[in-house]
C-alpha cells in the first residue's frame, strides 16, 4: 500500500474515533479498539496481525504501567479517605497566607497530589478553594478557579504518577525517573507562570463578578472557620461525595488532632525520592543491585502503597482504608483499560508502518517534530474533550516516530501531555465541576478554565521547546 494511503487511512481512523466519542457517545475504549481494527484491516496488514498488534499493544503498556497506575490511585484513595488533603491545604494557607494562596495550592497539586483521582480530589478541595477565595478578595473566585484548573490538569499528564503521565512514559519508553524529574522540572514553571498571567488578567479588568460567578446553592460551610473554632473535619458537601462512603467527621477530627500531617504523605514521598534517586543513579552510572531494586518504579510505588496503608490503618481503623481501597480499583479499572486500548492503537500504528512514513517529513534538528506533537495533541483535546484520551492517543500517533527522528522520548511525551491541556471546555467533567463547586457562570469557567489551562499549554510548550537543543 501507499505511504499516501496509509497516511489517509490513519487519519480515517482517528477521525472516526473522535465521532463515536464525540457523536455517537460511545465508550472510549470501545471507540479506540474500532479505530485500532478497521486501520489494521484498511491498510492491509492482514485480519490476524491487527488482532495480535491490538492484543499486543495493549499487554506491552500494561506490563509498563499497569501495577504503577493501580498502585498510584489506591495511594491517592487512601490519602483522601485519611483527610490528608483537607489539612494539607489548612496548611499552606498558615505558611503562605491567602494571598499566595492559588500559587501554593496550583503547585501542590501538581506536584505532589497527582495520584488522587481527579475528579474526587477536586470535589473534596472544593470547599476549601471556595474558602480561601473570599479570604483573598477581589477576583478571589477567579483565581482559585484558574489556578485549581492549572494545577490538576497539568500535574495528571505531566507529573509522575499522574495516570496520563505514567501512560504517555509507558507508550514511549520513558524511564519513570526521568519523567518524573523532567516532567517537576517542567511543571513547576508552567504552573507559576501561567497563574500569574491568569492573575494578572483578571486584576486588569477580565472578571466581571455580575456576570462571571453565580450563587453557589449546595451547603457551604467555611471549613476554615471551622478549624477556627477548632473542628478540623472535612466539610459535608466534600465528605459524602467523595470519600466512597465516607467516614465520620468525629473520627477525622481526633485522626487529625493525634497524627502529623507529614506521616500522612511521607510513604508517598518516600516512594517518589526513590524513583528520582534510581534515575539519578542511572545517569552518573553508578550500579548498586539494592538501591536498582528498591529505586524501580513498580518496588518503589509498592513500597509507597504498603507504607500509606500502614499509616492509613493506624490512623483511622482497617473498615475505612479496606472502604478506600474499593474505592480505588473502581476508580482505577477504566483508567487501566483507557491505558491498553492506547498501546493497542500505538501498536496498530506501528504494524501500519505510519513511523516510518512521518519520519522522512521531520529532521531531529529543528523543533517542528515537538510543535507537531503538540499540535495533534492539542486538536485531539480540541475534539474529544478528554486530556487524557487526547494524550494518550496523540502519544500512539507519533510513538514510532521517536525512533526516526532521533529526538528523546521523554520530549515527545512532555510535548503531547502539553497539546493534550489546550481548551479543557463544555466536553470536559472538570469544566462543569469547576464551574458548579466554585459558583461560576459558563462564562467565567470559559475564562478561569478554558484560557487558563489553554495558557499552560502553550507555557509548556514554548519551555520545551528549548530542551531539544541540548539532545
Amino acid at each position: 500500500m501507499s505511504d499516501t494511503a496509509v497516511v489517509i487511512n490513519t487519519a480515517v481512523a482517528i477521525i472516526a474515533v473522535v465521532v463515536m466519542i464525540v457523536r455517537f457517545k460511545f465508550n472510549p475504549v470501545v471507540s479506540l479498539v474500532v479505530g485500532s481494527a478497521y486501520l489494521g484491516l484498511a491498510v492491509g496488514i492482514g485480519v490476524q496481525e491487527t488482532v495480535d498488534a491490538i492484543m499486543t499493544g495493549f499487554g506491552d503498556i500494561m506490563a509498563e504501567v499497569g501495577l504503577l497506575i493501580a498502585f498510584g490511585v489506591l495511594m491517592g484513595a487512601i490519602l483522601q479517605q485519611t483527610g490528608a488533603i483537607q489539612r494539607l491545604v489548612e496548611t499552606l494557607l498558615k505558611v503562605f497566607g491567602a494571598k499566595r494562596m492559588p500559587y501554593a495550592m496550583s503547585l501542590t497539586i501538581a506536584t505532589l497530589l497527582q495520584s488522587i483521582f481527579l475528579d474526587v480530589l477536586l470535589v473534596i478541595s472544593a470547599p476549601l478553594a471556595r474558602s480561601l477565595a473570599k479570604k483573598i478578595g477581589k477576583n478571589g473566585t477567579a483565581r482559585m478557579a484558574a489556578a485549581m484548573a492549572i494545577g490538576l490538569e497539568c500535574g495528571i499528564v505531566l507529573t509522575i504518577p499522574g495516570v496520563g503521565a505514567l501512560a504517555l512514559a509507558g507508550l514511549l519508553g520513558v524511564p519513570l525517573g526521568k519523567m518524573l524529574l523532567f516532567g517537576v522540572i517542567l511543571v513547576i514553571p508552567t504552573v507559576a507562570i501561567s497563574v500569574a498571567v491568569m492573575s494578572f488578567l483578571f486584576n486588569h479588568g477580565w472578571w466581571n463578578p455580575d456576570s462571571d460567578e453565580q450563587e453557589f446553592l449546595g451547603a457551604d460551610p467555611d471549613p476554615l472557620d471551622d478549624e477556627d473554632r477548632g473542628v478540623t473535619g472535612p466539610t459535608d458537601d466534600s465528605d459524602d461525595d467523595a470519600s466512597g462512603g465516607g467516614v465520620a467527621t468525629k473520627a477525622v477530627t481526633v485522626t487529625r488532632a493525634q497524627k502529623p500531617l507529614i506521616a500522612l504523605f511521607a510513604p508517598m514521598l518516600v516512594s517518589l525520592i526513590l524513583i528520582a534517586t534510581g534515575a539519578i543513579l542511572d545517569a552518573a552510572d553508578i550500579q548498586n543491585p539494592i538501591v536498582k531494586f528498591v529505586s524501580s518504579p513498580v518496588i518503589a510505588l509498592l513500597i509507597g502503597l504498603i507504607g500509606t496503608s500502614f499509616v492509613g490503618r493506624y490512623t483511622m481503623g482497617a473498615e475505612p482504608i479496606q472502604r478506600a481501597i474499593a474505592t480505588g480499583f473502581k476508580e482505577s479499572g477504566q483508567i487501566l483499560i483507557l491505558t491498553g486500548v492506547g498501546g493497542s492503537l500505538a501498536a496498530t500504528i506501528k504494524a501500519a508502518g505510519l513511523g516510518d512514513i512521518l519520519g522522512e517529513y521531520f529532521t531531529a534538528s529543528t523543533a517542528a517534530p515537538l510543535l507537531v506533537v503538540w499540535a495533534i495533541a492539542a486538536a485531539l483535546h480540541v475534539a474529544v474533550g478528554s486530556v487524557t484520551i487526547s494524550a494518550i492517543t496523540s502519544a500512539g500517533i507519533l510513538a514510532p516516530v521517536a525512533p526516526v527522528i532521533g529526538l528523546d522520548p521523554v520530549l515527545i511525551a512532555l510535548a503531547a501531555g502539553a497539546g493534550s491541556l489546550f481548551a479543557v471546555h463544555v466536553t470536559s467533567n472538570t469544566f462543569w465541576l469547576l464551574q458548579s463547586l466554585l459558583g461560576q457562570s459558563t462564562r467565567g469557567t470559559l475564562k478561569t478554565v478554558t484560557v487558563g489551562v489553554s495558557v499552560a499549554s502553550v507555557v509548556a510548550i514554548l519551555l520545551i521547546l528549548p530542551l531539544s537543543a541540548l539532545f
